[in-house]
């Protein structure tokens, strides 16, 4: 009983004795077995309209009892830093949990990592969707895939590496473990750049890069934050003599000898606990050049915009995960003589939740359609600015779906504290909002295309709804007076007007009808007090999990 509730008038003063003391009722079943690519339209209309129809297994693997009890696992139990052996050797090693081996290896065989690089129509998105699915299952082994991923581009730079290091790295196998690299025949890459002077300004890092010859340099320093430190290779800046610099750092030398990389500690961090991240020294560690000296930030920043793309369609896994749960909850639980499904307040909450979800989703899988389609110019506008906005509406949107579960969202057993110590860390990682958010401004001021760029794509969509034409016609004013203070206002409005292109173009009119009523006129900022016009229950049956 709580504190507002009395007895019922008619309750007798001695109950009778019960056959039982503790009957379940009136709990949901758990969301286990269930495939979220069926619950989720976003998703399924942009496979539909590029053929993609092989990411079934993935899915309902993503799904599965199996997966989410791996994915509990890995976080109740992270990653142990062992600096030595037995004898007092020094070993530099990282031991995991064998759930986070099992997502890992899962992850690669399905070709979630570096395996687009390798070519083929639509790669990048089916990727990308993937990546988005699988996801949903943990979050923290996504950073070490991500990475993966996110290097080939920075080791193009230095054709003779990339031929050595890509076909390894895009391989589907999985081999854990540190040995020389030209003995595996599956690696994963990693990008260790700040330092703790700097954080985000790495023209501040003071690791110095020593010329050896031949493309060796000795490098030595302090870096602040190296997430999965037991990847095969590192992508890092140093300052060389012709300034700051990119480095190939592999943690095995050919022949089979440690580099000189120290692990000093691993982070205590508020989430993503299943993943290991730590501060580490190079001792003298050889570094092999990528690119030309002075050119580091250049080489590194490809690697850095495609992790943003994946921050972004992790912060749309979280939010989807989330969303699932809460939809799922209130299917099954009844509350004051209703099903929770059924009471109007929580539908128009479901309903905004469902709409934000399906939004996200739609703009982080056409920012991966722009890199199969090497669209720079849009991406180099499009993307900070939906890492800035997604990322930001992620942490709330997951609180938002906790709230719906009352206190059993709050208790970690349901899954969803975890999901919410996940989902800030997003937000921070390559390029927190201020950084992201400037990061715009500076695509408008020095690359004109990637205005024109986005604004074709915006254009697309012209005509259908008139809140959406004034939407965009108060952009281009807010472009033209674009301030650094005005940063974070200009990519959330340029995001918001991105996903309304998306959903006008490629939704149900009731979607785009209900996002444009919402996100563009009103100034709601709380999930359901802007009223979904129509039947909220059409955005709930599109994203429920059966």
């Amino acid at each position: 009983m709580t504190l507002n509730e009395e007895p019922a008038p008619d309750t007798p003063s001695t109950a009778p004795p019960t056959a039982s003391t503790h009957a379940v009722t009136n709990q949901p079943p758990p969301l286990a077995g269930h495939d979220p690519l069926a619950s989720d339209p976003a998703l399924r209309a942009v496979l539909d309209r590029h053929g993609i129809d092989d990411l079934g297994d993935l899915a309902r693997e993503a799904g599965s009892e199996e997966a989410r009890e791996h994915g509990r696992l890995a976080n109740e139990h992270p990653p142990v830093l062992r600096t030595h052996d037995r004898y007092g050797h020094r070993i530099d090693e990282v031991e995991f949990h064998p759930s986070w081996h099992w997502l890992m290896g899962r992850a690669i065989s399905h070709g979630l990592h570096a395996a687009p690089w390798l070519g083929g129509p639509g790669a990048h998105l089916r990727r990308a969707a993937g990546f988005y699915l699988w996801s949903q299952a943990e979050g923290g082994h996504g950073c070490p895939i991500s990475m993966t991923y996110s290097a080939v581009p920075a080791l193009r730079s230095a054709p003779e590496l990339a031929d050595r290091y890509v076909p390894a790295l895009a391989a589907t196998g999985y081999e854990p473990g540190l040995r020389d690299p030209a003995t595996k025949g599956a690696l994963l890459a990693g990008m260790s750049m700040t330092e703790k002077q700097g954080g985000s300004d790495v023209r501040a890092n003071t690791t110095a890069a020593q010329p050896l010859g031949g493309g060796e340099y000795r490098l030595t320093g302090h870096k602040w934050f190296t997430s999965a430190p037991m990847n095969d290779l590192f992508l890092t800046l140093a300052q060389a003599p012709g300034g700051l610099s990119c480095f190939l750092v592999p943690r095995v030398l050919p022949g089979g000898e440690r580099n000189g990389i120290r692990l000093q500690r691993l982070k205590d961090k508020l989430g993503n606990k299943s993943n290991a991240s730590a501060e580490l020294e190079y001792d003298g560690a050889v570094g092999l050049l990528l690119g030309e000296e002075g050119r580091g930030v250049r080489c590194i920043i490809e690697m850095v915009s495609l992790t943003r793309l994946d921050c972004v369609l992790g912060s749309a896994a979280n939010m989807r995960a989330a969303l699932s749960e809460a939809a799922h909850h209130v299917q099954h639980r009844s509350a004051f003589g209703q099903r929770l499904a059924d009471a109007p307040l929580m539908r128009q909450v479901l309903a905004d939740l469902a709409l934000e979800s399906e939004a996200v989703t739609a703009l982080a899988l056409r920012l991966a359609e722009a890199v199969d389609a090497g669209e720079r110019e849009l991406l180099r506008l499009a993307l900070p600015a939906a890492k800035f906005f997604v990322c930001k509406r992620a942490p709330y949107a997951v609180a938002e779906s906790m709230e719906c579960l009352g206190g059993n969202g709050y208790v970690e057993e349901s899954g969803l504290p975890r999901l919410y110590r996940e989902s800030p860390l997003l937000s921070i990682w390559e390029g927190s909002g201020n950084v992201t958010s400037l990061d715009v401004l500076r695509a408008l001021e020095r690359q004109p295309a990637a205005r024109e760029a986005l604004f074709a794509e915006l254009d697309a969509a012209r005509g259908a709804d008139t809140r959406y034409d004034a939407a965009v016609s108060v952009l281009h004013g807010e472009l033209d007076a674009a301030a650094p203070a005005r940063a974070r206002h200009l990519a959330e409005r340029i995001a918001l007007t991105l996903q309304a292109s998306l959903l006008l173009r490629h939704t149900p009119a009731e979607v785009a009808d209900a996002f444009t009523g919402t996100r563009l006129t009103t100034s709601g900022r709380t999930f359901g007090s802007d009223l979904i016009p129509g039947d909220p229950g059409a955005l709930l049956s599109r994203i429920t999990p059966r």
